[in-house]
This record gives structure tokens, C-alpha cells and sequence, in this order.
């Protein structure tokens, strides 16, 4: 194919009735027609020359150049692209590096494999600029709804067509009990936008909670106006849903507002999501009260949140624990999404023998240590004692508060405590020197010996081991794995040592040891500082707006 005055015209037609097939820019298409024809002309006259092609916009015409760049005398690695200053004289009057050369050559005539090769080319370019086009229109509607066709099912995932491209809603992303057919109508969450090398990929969904928040949100026009917020979801897709709402006008009720007349917004979202059924809950800061609202429709007795391991425990009467449990744990399992604590459920029962086991464990202790008869170590557990140290270092107006006790026996309760106390540390500070615990690590401010005995059969036994000890291997934490929270037992947990206090003394002995400065530290202080008011105003604005 010769590139002649009887075919210039064809190039912009091609590239226009391309650029209409595919919806792309038609100076895309000529631009990779460009590419195409500048590698065949290096086939024609070498692979080492620098040739370039560009094709008029109006007239369609294509013109073949070589370029030739200036370059230093010691730098020319491909003389057919690269000249000298001098070897340059020749062409320009004044050349400088960086200079270049262009000099017109013959249009190539096209044989059938360079024309071929063209072609690939040119197919290649669109389908690139299509896979632009398509993650482009596609990347800003992550998080949104989308209409589309279903097309056909690949081994068990749906090909839907949603407009200017493909989406698919894969295996786990269906609702259980949905079956598809060709030309159904699907309405999906938009989950990922993503590129990969076989293109763009829009994953869809219908078991994510956003999907059910923006139904409310299509459904309950307050929730679209920002008067009522979606605070949490938690579903079991196709069964079961708890909603946390949220109103900021006090003459609108965000659970009414939700269900509407009749229920009949609720009944649309319902519809949508194959009968699931929604529990709509008003959402409240303090963590107690939604979880009681969040267990409904069981009733709750007692709350006992423990903030630092994000656990709560909730006791229930006895008749009311399978309610609060539900269906194969249903109902607690959710209410743990919405909130995002693990919940412990016990029925009064348990709870109740629960605290006469530690009330008689408690007795026990004080009794054996303290050398007290039983009546007087109850008396000492029902005051709200738990342990020696309370006891022996406590101030003595609280002992003397206690029917029975005065100046004389609060004395003598403290001085035993004391005593047993200190038994108990020399004891432990002999086995940790026995298992090998340096005098550094000993000496080292805020370790017990009984910490340090727990730290030694560990191998933590010189203060350069403690300090590369990370502040959950001390204090303990959790740790998310699949959305399943297990628990991270620390070397220091049993003696309540506190993560932030578990990483003051890491960072105390990493000074000590000369491993980090306190002006560092306090660089580092002020950078997190600066980045949670950061985070703090950005989710401020976002709230706003």
C-alpha cells in the first residue's frame, strides 16, 4: 500500500469511523497510524534511524522525516540518530547539544507484512486508548449504583453490561438464592475499578453493605439531603440486616423516616434485596446504649465494655438468650458488625456464678495471705478489694470505713500485706537472677521482679532484648485476620501493663541504650500530632460538606 494522494483522505476516514466504533478521541487513531507508519519506514530504511511520521489533520497528507539529535563528542552511541557539534556544522550554522536535524524523506511503499504489521499497530492503540476510556468514565463511579444487562455466566460470575463496558459480579458478591438469565435487568454496587493487563475490571456487588446504604439513600430523601446519616450496616445477604441511622434536625425521626408510610420505603429496599429483612436502629455516641438498641428485639440487663480489647460483655435474662443469639448467632453476630466490638453474651445465671467464683477465689486469697479468718475476708472482697497490693498500699481512711476495722487493725492488715509482698518480690528477684536476667534489665525503672521473672523465661533477659521488644508483645492486642479477631497474649499482660505504658518504657530503654534521642522522639510526637489534627480537619470538612 503506497501512501499517494489517492488514499490520504482514507486515513482520516478510517481513523474517524474507528474513533466513532470505539468512542475514543479519532487523534488517537492517528496517532497509532503514525506509530504504524514510522515503523515501517525503519524497516525500509534501517532500524537505527530515528524516523517519524506525522499525518495532516485536514488534508490527511503523511509526511516521512529522519531526525538526527546533537549530542557530545563523547556521547554519540547510534550514528545513524546521533551527530557531533561539529558533524553538525555542516547542516546548521551555530549547533548547540540538544540541537536537532530534520530532514524530509521518500514516503514507503507498504508490502502485505508491513501492512499487516500496521494494522496491528493500529489495533493495538485503540484498544488501549478504549481501556483508558473505559477506566476513566468508570474509576469515578466506584461506590455508586449502576444499572445493567446480564450478558452470561462464567463459571458461576455474571457478565454484566453496564453501558461502555463490561462488569462483573462475582460468585460472593450474589445474593445466596439469586439466579440470572440472559436480558435480565440487574441493578449492582460498583465495588473496585481496577486496571489489569487484560484491561479494565469493574467488580460489582450485591452483598456489600454500601449497597444497602445507597438503596436508603435513593429510597429516603433525608438521607440523600444529609439530614439523616447511615452511621453503620451489618448484613447477612438475603437474610438479615441491622442499619445504625443517625438525625441531625430533632423533629425528624431517623428510624420513621426509614421505614416511611407504611413501611413503604423499607418495602423497597426489602424488594430489591430478595426479602431480606432490615432492623433499622437509632444510632447513639455512647457505645452501651446502641449495642441495647442493636440486640434488639432481646432485652438487655447489664453492659460491661472493656475499651482497650474492643470487647464488650452483655448479660441478658436467661429466658432471653437464645433471642440474643438468634438464629445460628445471626442476631449477636451483627450486632458485633454494627458496632465493631466482640460481644460476650451471658445470661444472669452465668454472670451470677461467675461472681461468686471470683468472690470466693478473692476470699481464698486473703485469707491465705493475709492470714484472716473467713468472715473478715469477705468483709475486705465486699468492700471492693481485689488484690495484696490494694490492700498494702491503699490510703488507711478506706480500711478504716470497714465495720470492725480501726487505726490498729488497719495497721496491721497494711503491714501484712507489706510483708507477704516483699517475700514474694525477693523470692521472684532470686529467680529471675537464677534464669540468667542481667543487672542491667533489673535495674531497668517500672519492672517488678515478677515482671522480670515472666521476661527472663521468655528470653528477655538484657535490657538491648527489651528494648527491641515491639509494645503488643508486652501488653498484648488483637489481631484481625479475614475479618476473625484473635487474641496476642503479652509477656507483661497478667500484670496490667497498659499498651501505651508497655511503649513508654520500649522507648525509655531504646534512649537509655542510646538507640534513638529524646529530640527525635519528640519530632516524632509532634509529626503524628500534626497528622491526626490533619485527619481530624479533613474528616471535619467531609462531615460539613
Amino acid at each position: 500500500m503506497a501512501i499517494t494522494s489517492a488514499n490520504q483522505l482514507e486515513l482520516l476516514q478510517t481513523a474517524e469511523a474507528v474513533a466513532r466504533e470505539k468512542m475514543i478521541d479519532p487523534s488517537l487513531v492517528i496517532e497509532a497510524m503514525e506509530e504504524s507508519l514510522a515503523r515501517a519506514a525503519k524497516s525500509r530504511y534501517g532500524a537505527d534511524l530515528d524516523i517519524r511520521v506525522k499525518i495532516d489533520r485536514k488534508t490527511g497528507r503523511a509526511t516521512f522525516t529522519r531526525v538526527r539529535t546533537v549530542v557530545e563528542d563523547d556521547e554519540v552511541e547510534n550514528d545513524k540518530a546521533e551527530l557531533t557539534v561539529d558533524q553538525a556544522k555542516q547542516h546548521l550554522e551555530d549547533p548547540k547539544v540538544g540541537d536537532t536535524i530534520v530532514d524530509e524523506v521518500p514516503p514507503v511503499d507498504m508490502g502485505r507484512i508491513a501492512a499487516q504489521s500496521a494494522k496491528q499497530v493500529i489495533l493495538q492503540k485503540v484498544r488501549e486508548a478504549e481501556r483508558d476510556r473505559q477506566y476513566e468514565e468508570f474509576k469515578d463511579r466506584a461506590g455508586t449504583i449502576i444499572n445493567g444487562v446480564v450478558k452470561r455466566e462464567e463459571y458461576g460470575n455474571i457478565i454484566v453490561d453496564i453501558g461502555r463496558g463490561e462488569g462483573v459480579l462475582r460468585r460472593n458478591d450474589k445474593i445466596g438464592r439469586e439466579s440470572y438469565r440472559n436480558g435480565d435487568r440487574i441493578r449492582c454496587y460498583i465495588k473496585d475499578v481496577r486496571r489489569e493487563a487484560r484491561g479494565p475490571q469493574v467488580f460489582l456487588s450485591r452483598t456489600a453493605p454500601e449497597f444497602m446504604a445507597e438503596l436508603f439513600k435513593m429510597e429516603v430523601p433525608e438521607i440523600y439531603d444529609g439530614i439523616i446519616e447511615i452511621k453503620a450496616v451489618a448484613r447477612d445477604p438475603g437474610s438479615r440486616a441491622k442499619i445504625g441511622v443517625i438525625s441531625y434536625d430533632n423533629a425528624i425521626d431517623p428510624v420513621g423516616a426509614c421505614v416511611g408510610m407504611r413501611g413503604s420505603r423499607v418495602q423497597a429496599v426489602v424488594n430489591e434485596l430478595q426479602g431480606e429483612k432490615i432492623d433499622i436502629i437509632p444510632w447513639n455516641d455512647d457505645a452501651a446504649t446502641f449495642l441495647v438498641n442493636a440486640l434488639q428485639p432481646a432485652e438487655v440487663t447489664k453492659v460491661v465494655i472493656d475499651e482497650e480489647a474492643e470487647r464488650i460483655e452483655v448479660v441478658v435474662p436467661d429466658e432471653q438468650l437464645s433471642l440474643a443469639i438468634g438464629r445460628r448467632g445471626q442476631n449477636v453476630r451483627l450486632a458485633s458488625q454494627l458496632t465493631g466490638l466482640d460481644i460476650d453474651i451471658l445470661t444472669e445465671e452465668e454472670e451470677s456464678k461467675r461472681r461468686q467464683a471470683e468472690f470466693e477465689e478473692r476470699t481464698k486469697l486473703f485469707m491465705d495471705t493475709l492470714d484472716l479468718d473467713e468472715f473478715f475476708a469477705q468483709l475486705l472482697v465486699s468492700e471492693g478489694f481485689s488484690s495484696l497490693e490494694e490492700v498494702a498500699y491503699v490510703d488507711m481512711d478506706e480500711l478504716l470505713v470497714i465495720d470492725g476495722v480501726d487505726d490498729s487493725t488497719a495497721e496491721e492488715l497494711q503491714a501484712r500485706a507489706r510483708d507477704y509482698l516483699e517475700e514474694q518480690n525477693k523470692k521472684a528477684l532470686e529467680k529471675a537472677r537464677e534464669i540468667g536476667v542481667e543487672e542491667s534489665l533489673i535495674e531497668f525503672e517500672g519492672l517488678t521482679p515478677q515482671m522480670l521473672v515472666a521476661l527472663g523465661e521468655d528470653g528477655v533477659k538484657t535490657l538491648e532484648d527489651f528494648a527491641t521488644c515491639a509494645d503488643w508483645e508486652l501488653a498484648g492486642g488483637w489481631t484481625t485476620v479475614d475479618g476473625q479477631r484473635s487474641k496476642d497474649d503479652g509477656l507483661l499482660e497478667p500484670f496490667d501493663v497498659s499498651l501505651e505504658e508497655a511503649q513508654n518504657m520500649v522507648m525509655t530503654a531504646r534512649v537509655k541504650l542510646g538507640w534513638v534521642s529524646i529530640d527525635e522522639l519528640e519530632a516524632q510526637a509532634a509529626a503524628e500530632a500534626e497528622a491526626a489534627q490533619a485527619e481530624a480537619e479533613t474528616e471535619g470538612a467531609g462531615a460539613e460538606g
